[in-house]
């Protein structure tokens, strides 16, 4: 019964002790990679964006962290009537709708744009150039508020170091019930050798 219950308890303790260090690793990456990139988290060549806003809904809900492709110049271009795409509006805030529309001047390739979850179209088409992603249909909902608190500088001090504590702190308390086990073990030598 004893020895279960220790094969339980030391698989309990890795267990532990692997979930608080794959969470250290994992949050040292996302708050290295989001400073790196100056704004979102960057994973294999995909950015992380938050959606502040309920106008593609249901698409992707308010909260939620979509996965975009940053886009090459020429692709810009191409687009088609129905892609999601991710652009600099003209008070250079981020917004991501759907193409309704493509219209072609000359060299010039403009995106009719709305929100699914909008009544009207975008008053201001979108010129190709500042088109800066496409989206990939990738999307988890509701953790954009966590990673919105990630970026932010308490976010970051609390998710690299309260990790670390709870590791140092789970470490030490393994220390001491390894200690505690040697100890008895320990005084039942001595008691033998002092009866022998």
């Amino acid at each position: 019964m004893k020895s279960a219950w220790k094969k339980t308890r030391k698989f309990i303790s890795n267990l532990v002790t692997t979930i608080l260090f794959i969470n250290l690793i994992l949050m040292a990456v996302l708050v290295v990679s989001s400073k790196a990139s100056g704004g979102e988290p960057e994973i294999m060549g995909y950015q992380l964006k938050t959606v502040l806003s309920g106008s593609m809904e249901p698409t992707f809900l308010t909260g939620s962290v979509i996965a975009v492709k940053p886009l090459e110049k020429d692709e810009k271009r191409n687009l088609k009537k129905g892609n999601v795409i991710t652009f600099v509006a003209s008070d250079e805030k981020l917004i991501t709708h759907r193409i309704m529309g493509v219209t072609t001047s000359g060299e010039h390739v403009m995106y009719e744009t709305k929100g699914d979850n909008n009544q009207a179209a975008d008053m201001n088409p979108v010129l190709s150039e500042n088109v800066q992603a496409i989206y990939t249909g990738f999307t988890i909902p509701y953790i954009g508020y966590f990673i919105d608190f990630a970026q932010s500088k308490e976010g970051s001090a609390i998710l690299l170091i309260g990790p670390g504590i709870l590791l140092l702190g789970y470490a030490a308390f393994s220390i001491y019930q390894a200690l505690r086990e040697i100890d008895p073990k320990s005084k039942k030598q001595d008691n033998e050798e002092k009866t022998a």
